[in-house]
Formats: C-alpha cells, sequence, structure tokens
C-alpha cells in the first residue's frame, strides 16, 4: 500500500542523528529513467501511496519529473523535507508536480534543532518552509525525532505545529543508527519511556482537539496502556505490529528494496530493480519476510515471554537490529519499563562497540537490568 523512498542520499543538512548518514549521493543511484521506469511498477502493483524522501528530495534532479509521474499513475505522493533548501519555487514546484502534502522535519526549538541538525539557521529555514508550501497552497506537517536533547521541549513543539496549521505530526524516536550511532548520549534510554509516554499522552489530546493526525512512530514500542488512544488512528485495534514489508516497503536510492526504508542493506534488501521486477522481489526475496514470516519463536529476551508477543512480535526491527543486531527484543516498550517497574527492575542500555562510519550501520549495545531505587519507583506510575 505505502512505498517510502529514498530518491537521493545528497542533503544540505549534517544531521546528528541521521541514520543514513546522508550527505552525499550514493554513486550508483537511478537514473530518472530507471525512477520513472519503478514509478510504472508501483502503479501496476497498486501501491497507493509513495513518500518522497532523502537525503533531501530537491537535490534529485529529475524529482519533479518523478513526483508528476506518480500523480499521473493515481497513487498518492507525499515528500518529507528538512526545509533548508525548500524554497517559495521549490515549494510551487512541487504543487505543481502533484505532491500532495509536505512534511518538514523540526527537532526541537531553535538552538536545539540548529544542534541536531548541525546547520546555524536551520531552525528558520525549516519555517519559512512550512510558509511557502502553505502559501501556494499545499498542506504541511511535521515530522520529529525525538531523544534526550528534545524529550523535555515536546509540549513546545506541539505549541509551534498548532500555530503553524499543521494537518499531522509523526513523532519517531532517534534510534542508534548511522550518526545517531557515534554519541552514546542522544538516544533514550528504557526508563525515559515513562516521561515520553506522559507528553505523548497529553500532545495526543491535543491534536485530537485540534483535529490534527498524530502518529507515533513504529519505534516507540508496543502495547501499553495508552495504545488505542496514541495509536487509534493507524489501526482499529491493538491486534498487529509493524507493516514493514506487509503492506510497506522502502527503496534505496540505488534500486535496492527493503521491507522497510530505515533497515541495513545488509540483510534487509531483498534485490534491485534493475535485476528483478518489483513484484518478483516483493514475493519471492526472503530479505522481505521479515515480519511476514515472524512467530513468537523467533523471539528473544523480554519479548519472547511478554503477554503481547503474539500481537506484537517485537516491535520494531530497525530498532532491535541496531541496539544488538537482530530483531525480536524491543526495550522501547511502554508496556515493558511498567512491567519491569512492578518488579522494582528497570533497564539500561550500555554502547559497547561503535559503528565503523558507514550508510545504515550501527554499533553493537549491553541491556543490562538492574533494581530501581526509591526515587525511580516514585516516579513510575503503578498500574494493575
Amino acid at each position: 500500500m505505502h512505498a517510502v523512498w529514498e530518491l537521493t542520499l545528497a542533503c544540505d543538512l549534517r544531521c546528528r542523528h541521521c541514520g543514513s548518514r546522508a550527505g552525499r549521493a550514493r554513486p550508483d543511484e537511478l537514473s530518472l529513467g530507471e525512477a520513472l521506469d519503478l514509478v510504472e511498477q508501483l502503479a501496476d502493483f497498486g501501491v497507493q501511496e509513495v513518500t518522497l524522501i532523502g537525503g533531501e528530495v530537491y537535490l534529485y534532479r529529475g524529482w519533479r519529473q518523478v513526483a508528476r509521474a506518480i500523480a499521473a499513475r493515481g497513487i498518492s505522493c507525499a515528500m518529507v523535507s528538512g526545509g533548508r533548501g525548500l524554497s517559495p519555487s521549490v515549494a510551487r514546484q512541487a504543487r505543481e508536480a502533484g505532491v500532495q502534502s509536505v512534511s518538514v522535519s523540526i527537532d526541537g526549538l531553535e538552538a536545539t534543532h540548529d544542534a541536531l541538525r548541525g546547520v546555524d539557521g536551520a531552525y528558520r529555514a525549516a519555517r519559512a518552509a512550512l510558509e511557502n508550501c502553505r502559501t501556494v497552497g499545499l498542506p504541511v506537517a511535521l515530522n520529529t525525532q525525538v531523544n534526550r536533547e528534545n524529550l523535555a521541549q515536546l509540549d513546545a513543539l506541539c505549541d509551534l505545529l498548532l500555530v503553524e496549521g499543521c494537518h499531522g505530526w509523526q513523532l519517531m524516536m532517534t534510534v542508534p543508527a548511522g550518526q545517531a550511532a557515534d554519541d552514546a548520549q542522544l538516544p533514550l534510554q528504557p526508563g525515559d519511556m515513562v516521561p515520553l509516554f506522559s507528553a505523548l499522552e497529553r500532545i495526543a489530546g491535543r491534536c485530537a482537539e485540534a483535529g490534527v493526525k498524530f502518529l507515533p512512530g513504529n519505534n516507540i514500542g508496543y502495547f501499553g496502556p495508552l495504545e488505542s488512544r496514541l495509536r487509534r488512528q493507524l489501526r482499529d485495534s491493538c491486534d498487529i505490529s509493524c507493516r514493514a514489508g506487509r503492506s510497506t516497503l522502502g527503496i534505496e536510492s540505488s534500486g535496492d528494496i527493503k521491507g522497510c526504508p530505515s533497515l541495513p542493506t545488509r540483510g534487509y534488501a531483498g534485490a534491485n530493480i534493475r535485476d528483478h521486477r518489483l513484484q518478483a522481489i516483493w514475493e519471492r526475496s526472503d530479505a522481505l519476510r521479515f515480519m511476514r514470516d515472524r512467530s513468537v519463536e523467533r523471539l528473544w529476551g523480554f519479548c519472547r515471554s511478554c503477554y503481547y508477543a503474539e500481537a506484537c512480535h517485537g516491535g520494531c526491527s530497525w530498532t532491535a537490529t541496531s541496539l544488538f543486531g537482530r530483531p525480536g527484543n524491543n526495550p522501547y516498550c511502554h508496556h515493558r519499563v511498567l512491567e519491569l517497574a512492578r518488579r522494582g527492575l528497570r533497564e539500561r542500555l550500555l554502547l559497547r562497540e561503535r559503528a565503523p562510519g558507514q550508510a545504515f550501520d550501527h554499533g553493537r549495545w549491553e541491556l543490562v537490568v538492574e533494581e530501581m531505587t526509591e526515587s525511580q519507583e516514585s516516579t513510575c506510575p503503578k498500574t494493575p
């Protein structure tokens, strides 16, 4: 149903939390002709929505032609941008090409955002990008990565969202992959799920009152006591996990097809569209079946014996793979944190092996279970 397409890895920001280590274009990125052929394959396969990402979409020379071709085939086309170069002209070109919504990345108030994005003035450019899109009639949304540097600013970002008239907000956790794997202090710790979900509950209520679609990301683990409220716009009930490789796919700018655009290429890329047709890759590649074929027997750690194991299947594969080198155990879970707290325990992640410095790479973390102090127990809500 949904394809997330990295048109290029070229980027005009230097984000400290970039999982793909974007900056320069890949040497083997798809030509415009190859990209347009892929649009036809997506349409023939029945894909209903394509989200164009980067790097930065507008740095791909033929981005307008690709967006126009997507729209011409009746596929909904959205675009994600850091906003640094999303000028009035680029915004107008996006609308004329058939882009239906632009989501701009804002990760905190001005000083925090600029520090995370690695460029002075990035915040003001992102705010200007929102205005440029609205001026030409393009609906706008926000997307935010939450980490230890901006966790306390989520309510302020919600204020910004409402002021800017955004129709949606997707909030993801910073996963220790790519650039974020180089800073052990940046990603949240499992215990941070308590203040995070407290903030998410407030935000969800404010967004609902304003008619804004609030989308907590798949990497914020399932299925705590707030699940039905926080993800009611994503699904009807708490009976499914991540849709990667099930109803969504990721496309790298080189033409490699993955079940999720964030996962490492190695081990998760099924094949390349230069060698095989899209539908054949989807149907025949084992690498794309990691969620379709996953069973409780493939889970490990806490997730293996969890009450929600049959429904959740270990949650986000990207998170677990980035931490431990394999999926099936995700410590970033509201239910898990509360259940361990009920036993007087908490988990903590320690970096043991640094990432090698390649696109979509990760290091290796150790998960430590320790007894909670009295002060930690007092701040953790009690659940039946």
